[in-house]
């Protein structure tokens, strides 16, 4: 009698040691996807930042052309370059610092595009066509990491979050990661004027 209760509980502690590897290893597996997806919105806002210094270079050779708009893109760039947020550490406060300078980089690069409007021949030159066209592909892939990004986020935080989870998740150090977010005022719908 006394071997069959030590294999039951032999067994059961088995199946609870099983249970467990499986589990961390499926938060290991679902952290690095979020790492990956992190790193893969980060190598969008880097092409948009490698762009962006070409088209300031085509911009300055027009004659004439505003160079405070140019000098708050170049500002606003090197900004959004200094904010390194390491995948392991996406905190809410990391993840609001990281998307304001990527925010004023996208407010520059607008303005930007606006003045433009104003030059006819800058507007028709065929390298500035080609840089604008790229640099709307590249604000297309950034909205889009951006969202896989939050799916795989979501996912993980469930799976974090979630009992009994939670538990071995906070016995190994996995916390929940932070998503992005919208955009101060993206709640209000644009004025159009004519």
């Amino acid at each position: 009698m006394k071997s069959i209760t030590t294999l039951v509980i032999l067994g059961i502690l088995a199946v609870i040691l099983f249970m467990g590897c499986s589990g961390y290893n499926g938060l290991v597996k679902q952290e690095e996807s979020v790492n990956k997806a992190w790193n893969n919105v980060q190598a969008e806002y880097q092409n948009r930042n490698d762009l962006v210094g070409n088209l300031v270079n085509t911009v300055k050779g027009a004659a004439n052309f505003e160079q405070k708009t140019l000098t708050d893109v170049i500002e606003a760039r090197a900004k959004a370059t200094s904010v390194n947020v390491n995948a392991n550490d996406l905190t809410p406060e990391k993840m609001a610092q990281f998307q304001a300078a990527q925010g004023q980089l996208t407010g520059a690069l607008s303005r930007l595009m606006a003045t433009v409007e104003a030059y006819p021949t800058l507007r028709a030159t065929e390298n500035f066509t080609k840089l604008q066209g790229q640099l709307e592909g590249i604000e297309n892939n950034i909205k889009n990491s951006r969202k896989v990004y939050n799916d795989e986020v979501n996912l993980y935080n469930t799976k974090v979050r979630s009992f009994p989870m939670n538990i071995l998740g906070g016995m190994f150090g996995f916390k929940a990661k932070e998503g992005f977010k919208a955009d101060a005022g993206a709640e209000k719908a644009p004025e159009v004027k004519f």
